[in-house]
């Protein structure tokens, strides 16, 4: 039977490294692999240096190994062909329209990519398929929609026999393969997860939080690979002998916290791409072998690049009304952090500020060193913090919606509302509409989004466009159907007005981390988007390269930097690494002196 490796993890941990050195590995052992990502904002043809997409396609040079990215768009065409499919033939034009019209709303989209990927848990083709998720809350998200949808589907049959995706007839072949999903998922013998972690504090935070969260839904996370660890003998100076101690002590916490196998991976001194790069990381990962040497030829490359600090009171700062400011970019980067930053600095400013976290796996509580809830809790004087928290916003936004109802309509009508919104997709919509209404709100001068990684918050900011669409295809002349429609459109114009939102996108000097910040860009761009500012982070101070290990990766990154700036043709703000994790107000306060 196929064996199923989950790799999951905080944004930017090398996730998608590891699961494909994995691959590899299987692939090596003549085993029949598949890598899966199931990330929106895919990384795994950069890592693989070659096209791959929404099709099983070879690795060059790798015998049995196979790859995909599931991309939303394409697996919500299949998923709508085929339920529509076998009825065009046998069911009048007027039912097809009504099937089609149910398959338009944005949750299909949603529910195609994750229908998608139970499809992969379905076959024998592979000894090995190996899963590259999107970061720790999405997965999450993604493991509990097979027992949502198939109680979903088992109630609305026992009722009105409707979903919010048509009636249950349509979709009732899934019920039976969610359940053989769910099966397989708490099977250890079949189905192994692996959360791979930095030796950071908040790292390890996640690891444990979404370890407990697996297992409240039955599955049992299998190990983990603790990345990027500073190799000892390169650490003789005080900067980076306090970050190395500092992994150490981590180190031993999850060893301690967590009673799983734990494989360590050390930091190289250049990025991991390419097949050859690849099986370094598997031996290292299966075989403790450690692929010695510096990139010599990086060292004639490094040079100094002069970045001149951006116009911030003119981009953050709001001149007439409330002023948006987004932080988004690859997973790891550093959009915590830089999102708490300029809270503390528009709040400084004297203008009151709410920073709104919209990551289902948030930590800007563990930076502000303060609990944050679903409801705003003040965190300093002019600074307030909240969580968009999914459950809590289905929760207030079922209720709304029931009280809007009640009195208007029947009650057989209220009770087959409620029997909808009790579908899994209603949980996207009722964060999205807690999301808008911080959009739409007028009690801050700066509301200030930390958001999910690229993938999820490029989902998020098409949502005002989707629902604005689905309106249109609507039976006109409704009140209320005009009242959304014209509250969507609102809301695309703060998103493109120059002087009310400002989009930053936020990165770390490697070529990953950048390629997705730039199709971020374009992607916005076409939605008329404007991107504002990039925040280039955990920038090498040149002082502290003081060895060829850190003199290389300096080099690399200058040479990322100079990349960024032709690439972009934006203002670039640049960020040192720090030696100690960016956690409390006093630590924040501080990189206020870097800004101005």
């Amino acid at each position: 039977m196929t064996r199923y490796v989950f790799f999951s993890g905080k944004g930017g941990v090398g996730k998608t490294t590891m699961a494909s050195a994995t691959a590899i590995h299987y692939a090596m052992e003549s085993k029949k692999t598949l890598i899966v990502t199931t990330d929106p904002a895919s990384n795994l043809a950069d890592v693989f240096e070659q096209e791959i997409g929404h099709k099983i396609t070879p690795i060059k040079g790798m015998d049995n190994l196979r790859a995909m990215e599931i991309e939303p768009d394409a697996a919500t065409r299949e998923y709508k062909e085929r339920i529509i499919g076998p009825f065009r033939e046998i069911m009048p034009e007027d039912v097809i329209a009504s099937l089609e019209e149910n398959l338009s709303g944005p949750c299909t989209t949603e529910m195609a990519s994750f229908d998608r990927f139970i499809d992969f848990m379905e076959g024998d083709e592979y000894d090995v398929i190996v899963f590259d998720t999107a970061p720790t809350g999405h997965t999450i998200r993604l493991l509990e929609l097979p027992v949502d949808w198939s109680k979903h589907i088992e109630e609305s049959a026992k009722g009105t026999g409707q979903t919010c995706l048509g009636p249950v007839q349509t979709i009732q072949d899934s019920k039976e393969k969610y359940d053989r999903a769910t099966a397989v998922l708490k099977d250890p013998e079949r189905t192994n997860f692996i959360f791979v972690m930095r030796p950071e504090a908040l790292s390890l935070y996640e690891t444990i939080r979404a370890s407990r969260e697996l297992k409240t839904i039955g599955i049992d996370s299998g190990e983990i690979v603790i990345n990027g660890i500073l190799p000892e003998n390169v650490c003789e100076i005080d900067f980076f002998r306090k970050k190395y101690e500092s992994q150490q002590k981590v180190i031993n916490e999850a060893k301690n916290a967590i009673k799983k196998p734990a494989r360590k991976m050390l930091l190289r001194d250049n990025e991991i791409k390419g097949i050859g790069a690849l099986k370094d990381v598997a031996d290292e990962l299966f075989g403790g072998k450690r692929t010695a040497g510096f990139s010599k030829s990086e060292l004639q490359a490094c040079f100094d690049l002069v970045i001149d600090m951006p116009d911030v009171q003119r981009l953050w700062l709001p001149k007439r009304g409330t002023k948006a400011l987004f932080f988004t970019g690859k997973g790891g980067v550093g959009k915590t952090t830089i999102s708490c930053i300029a809270s503390v600095y528009a709040s400084q400013k004297g203008f009151k500020t709410l920073l709104v976290t919209t990551d289902p796996a948030a930590h800007i509580g563990e930076v502000l060193d303060v609990k944050v809830s679903s409801e705003p809790v003040q965190v300093m004087e002019n600074l307030h913090a909240v969580i968009v928290d999914q459950e809590a916003a289905f929760r207030e936004y079922k209720e709304k919606v029931l009280n809007d109802a009640r009195g208007k309509y029947s009650d057989d009508m209220v009770a087959a509302m409620e029997e909808e919104l009790n579908s899994p997709c209603t949980e996207e919509m009722a964060a999205f509409d807690k999301f808008i209404q911080f959009i739409e709100g007028r009690d801050y001068d700066v509301v200030v989004f930390d958001t999910a990684p690229t993938g999820h918050t490029l989902r998020l900011l098409d949502l005002p466009f989707d629902y604005a669409k689905q309106v249109e295809m609507m039976v006109s002349g409704d009140e209320l159907k005009e009242a959304a429609q014209n509250r969507f459109r609102e809301i695309i114009n703060i998103l493109r007005d120059r002087e009310r939102t400002v989009f930053n996108l936020v990165l770390y000097p490697e070529s990953t981390p950048i390629l997705e910040s730039y199709r971020a860009m374009l992607d916005l761009k076409d939605a008329g988007i404007e991107t504002r500012l990039v925040v280039a982070n955990m920038i090498l101070p040149d002082g502290v390269a003081v060895n060829d290990f850190f003199r290389n990766r300096r080099a690399m990154q200058m040479k990322h930097l100079k990349e960024i700036r032709d690439r972009f043709h934006l203002p670039v703000m640049g960020f040192p690494l720090l030696d100690v994790e960016p956690r409390g107000l006093d630590v924040l306060r501080q990189s206020l002196l870097l800004i101005g």
